[in-house]
């Protein structure tokens, strides 16, 4: 019943690699993103 999480599975590593226009998005939404804090509270603005 018990799944032994110790031993290694013989499946070949997947290599994932993002698009460009991923990379791409990700990094001006990580920019345009503002976190304000007010008091004991978080605000995040969108910044267009």
């Amino acid at each position: 019943m018990a799944k032994l999480y110790s031993q290694k599975n013989p499946q070949k590593q997947i290599d994932l690699n993002p698009k460009e226009e991923t990379i791409q998005f990700l990094l001006n939404y990580s920019k345009a993103l503002s976190v304000i804090n007010c008091n004991k509270m978080k605000f995040e603005a969108l910044l267009n």
